[in-house]
C-alpha cells in the first residue's frame, strides 16, 4: 500500500465549468469530508434487519490559507466568496492524482487573527456542479 504525506497532496483551482489547472499552494490542513445519504428499503423479507441503498453523495472541503492579498489563489477564492460565484478546484492525493474534482461555492471565508501567528483565513467549499471522484477531470473540463 502506498502511503501519502499530506504535504505531497496537490490542490488546483481555475474557471468554473472549464478546468482547475493552477496549483493552489497557499493552503494547509485540508479536510475533504465525503458522505452518502441512504434510502430505507427494509421489508418483511429482511429477517429483522434494516436494509438500505446509497442515494446522494455530498461533500465539502475545508482548509486554512495565509492571508496574502498578493497570492493569486487567495484572490481567486476571495473573489468567488465575495461575488457568490463558482470556482473550479481539485484536491488530489499527489501520488496517483486521485481525489475530488468539482465546481465549488465558497461557503466560509473567516479571517483568524491570532496574536502570535500570521493572519489566516478558514475556507469551506461545497460542490456546486461538475463533481467527480477519481483520477480524471469531470466531463466537459478541458486541461
Amino acid at each position: 500500500m502506498a502511503r501519502v504525506l499530506g504535504m505531497n497532496c496537490k490542490a488546483y483551482y481555475g474557471t468554473a465549468g472549464v478546468s482547475a489547472t493552477t496549483e493552489l499552494t497557499n493552503i494547509k490542513d485540508v479536510t475533504i469530508d465525503l458522505s452518502t445519504e441512504s434510502a430505507d428499503i427494509t421489508t418483511r423479507s429482511n429477517s429483522g434487519w434494516k436494509a438500505s441503498l446509497s442515494t446522494l453523495k455530498s461533500g465539502s472541503v475545508s482548509f486554512d490559507m495565509v492571508y496574502d492579498t498578493t497570492d493569486a489563489g487567495f484572490t481567486a477564492i476571495s473573489t468567488a466568496w465575495e461575488g457568490s460565484t463558482e470556482i473550479a478546484a481539485s484536491f488530489l492525493d499527489g501520488a496517483s492524482g486521485t481525489g475530488l474534482w468539482s465546481d465549488f461555492v465558497v461557503t466560509n471565508f473567516s479571517r483568524n487573527e491570532s496574536l502570535s501567528e500570521a493572519v489566516t483565513v478558514s475556507v469551506s467549499l461545497e460542490p456546486s456542479g461538475n463533481t467527480d471522484w477519481g483520477s480524471t477531470a469531470p466531463s466537459g473540463w478541458s486541461g
